[in-house]
């Protein structure tokens, strides 16, 4: 197991460096995007998206946080690169804040913490190469937590991980109040209505889908912004999906259809 693990983690870190930060879909190429939240080590979860939702013209969005808090962290992550490997046009992992374990330590942290020292090292490099978000013709915009204050949606190549700009991405989360920045929650920056509309109207998209944040409504600010799980770590939350078009004009999220998996 140890010599294909490690295998495979160079692979992927080959990959994943030729991969921008930003991903920016082909609607020549593809119909519809899957929007996958957390799965944290529910691998009955992965498993169930890859085989209902791995077809042509359908790109998968891995949203982030495939470790950790599940009991088959392992097993999850590795399914997710084999299957990115297998299918690199159609399979998109995102990073999470369970991936950047590199630059921002946390806990609970079941998956790194069981890891031997030099495989840990190994997972962490690979993992914080990891692009940030997608990005779809048809105006939705799809990562893990919330938006970095940048100028651009371009500019989302150039943030290094670690910054505040990349704890914005994987440890953000939204309030519903009318405020533009709420401070830093234990480490988890907070935002509001005011720097949502602002970022957006920059990025120029109209809806963002998301995971991270258990106790956010999934509908937020006009309905443009939803927040979806996909794993039984979040008891009180359906194992959900979200499709969108690539084409198409999506005014909301509202516009997005939700599968239970």
């Amino acid at each position: 197991m140890g010599v294909d693990e490690r295998g495979l983690l160079r692979r992927c870190a080959e990959l994943f460096e030729r991969e921008p930060r930003l991903l920016e879909l082909d609607a020549e190429r593809l119909e519809r995007a899957v929007f996958v939240g957390d799965t944290h080590g529910d691998l009955d979860a992965s498993e169930r998206v890859l085989e209902r939702f791995l077809k042509p013209k359908t790109a998968l969005v891995f949203l982030g946080d495939y470790v950790d808090r599940g009991p088959r962290s392992r097993e999850n992550v590795q399914t997710l690169l084999k299957a990115k490997l297998e299918h690199p046009d159609r399979v998109y992992l995102l990073q999470g804040n369970h991936e950047g374990f590199k630059a921002m330590p946390f806990s609970p942290a079941d998956f790194w913490e069981g890891l031997e020292p030099e495989l840990r090292a190994l997972y962490a490099d690979v993992l914080a190469k990891l692009p940030y978000a997608v990005a779809l013709p048809s105006g939705v915009l799809g990562l893990h937590g919330a938006l970095p204050a940048v100028d651009s949606l371009q500019a989302l190549n150039e943030i290094e991980v670690g910054s505040e700009a990349w704890r914005a991405i994987t440890w953000g989360d939204w309030q519903d109040v009318d405020a533009k920045f709420l401070g830093d929650w234990g480490g988890r920056l907070q935002f509001g209505r005011a720097h949502f509309e602002e970022q957006m109207a920059r990025f120029g998209m109209r809806v963002l889908v998301r995971s991270h944040q258990p106790d956010a409504p999934p509908y937020l600010f006009d309905d443009r912004c939803l927040t979806i799980f996909t794993s039984h770590a979040y008891g009180l939350r359906d194992r959900t999906v979200a499709i969108a078009p690539l084409r198409g004009d999506v005014r909301t999220a509202r516009d997005l259809a939700l599968e239970r998996v």
